[in-house]
């Protein structure tokens, strides 16, 4: 039996993309309730995340530009 790949479907990206945004963003706001019960260092590990978390959501939202872009919407 042969293994056949899947064509590449790009259509949905952009609503995957947007998707992993608005995840990415609750994530930052949820780590925001956690401050109020961190330790200093823990306070520095979360935000460290939430700068990672906010280039992530920057990356990504160029993504969804191109994305859209070549979709022509």
């Amino acid at each position: 039996m042969t293994h056949q790949s899947n064509p590449d479907n790009r259509s949905d990206n952009v609503g995957k993309l947007q998707e992993k945004v608005t995840n990415t963003i609750e994530n930052i706001e949820a780590s925001h309730d956690s401050l109020k019960f961190a330790t200093e260092e823990e306070k520095k590990n979360i935000e460290d995340k939430n700068k990672r978390r906010n280039k992530s959501i920057n990356a990504m939202r160029e993504e969804i530009k191109d994305e859209a872009r070549n979709q022509n919407y």
